[in-house]
């Protein structure tokens, strides 16, 4: 059973309403005890509520939740398909490929994908760009990243990269020398394991359930096999 922020206001509204009727039985509405009854047991209420709402959330939202994937996803095949029921577009992880031509175990997978945290936080990249909401829109949202077509149309035939995970990486090493638009993105003087680290954080978060979030993405089909 699926339930909503709708369902969830309209229970707590009950509740309190049900418990304080019980509670100040005997007393008229008018009389200031009905209504200093009414708002202690509202309080206790909605701040259970949220504390139960809190510890739903963060549930739902840690690494290795329905939502949020494992590190391990870097190995895996990542897809993006629209799902009628949600009326959203949702990742969908397909087969093993592995990155950078290994399969990480996820202590490794882990490792990576901090390090990748670690210096898109040590070069301000959300001064410009934009990462699961938070950010700026001066260059494009990152959020889904390792999904945009544009690595295999454009970037990969510029760079003479086999695979997007390595056109990423010489791309970013070298914004500067592969321009894509009128905005350059300037050097940032990533090594090469940083630049990996970075490309292994893209692709974890592309895999993020965000509701459909930033919209715009075509579909991505994977081979469940």
């Amino acid at each position: 059973m699926n339930v909503g922020w709708l369902e969830v206001v309209v229970a707590t509204l009950l509740i309190s309403l049900v418990v304080s009727l019980v509670l100040a039985r005997g007393r008229h509405w008018l009389e200031p005890s009905f209504w200093k009854v009414a708002a202690t047991i509202t309080s206790v209420v909605m701040a259970t509520t949220l504390v139960l709402l809190t510890f739903h959330t963060l549930s739902a939202i840690g690494m290795g939740s329905k939502r949020v994937p494992s590190p391990e996803v870097i190995n895996m095949e990542i897809g993006y398909v629209y799902n009628p029921d949600r009326r959203a577009m949702e990742p969908v992880i397909g087969k093993k490929t592995g990155l950078f031509g290994k399969v990480w175990s996820a202590e490794e997978a882990q490792e990576l994908i901090t390090k990748g945290k670690l210096v898109i936080q040590s070069r301000n990249c959300m001064d410009c760009h934009t990462l699961l909401g938070n950010g700026a829109y001066y260059a494009p949202d990152l959020t889904k990243a390792w999904l945009d077509p544009k690595w295999e149309k454009q970037i990969m035939p510029m760079v003479g990269a086999s695979t997007k995970e390595d056109a990423m990486k010489i791309w970013l090493m070298n914004p500067d020398k592969y321009p894509t638009w009128v905005r350059k993105m300037p050097n940032l003087k990533l090594t090469e394991e940083e630049a990996k680290a970075v490309v292994a954080y893209l692709k974890w978060m592309s895999a993020i359930d965000t509701n459909g979030f930033p919209a715009n993405f075509p579909e991505v089909k994977v081979s469940q096999q």
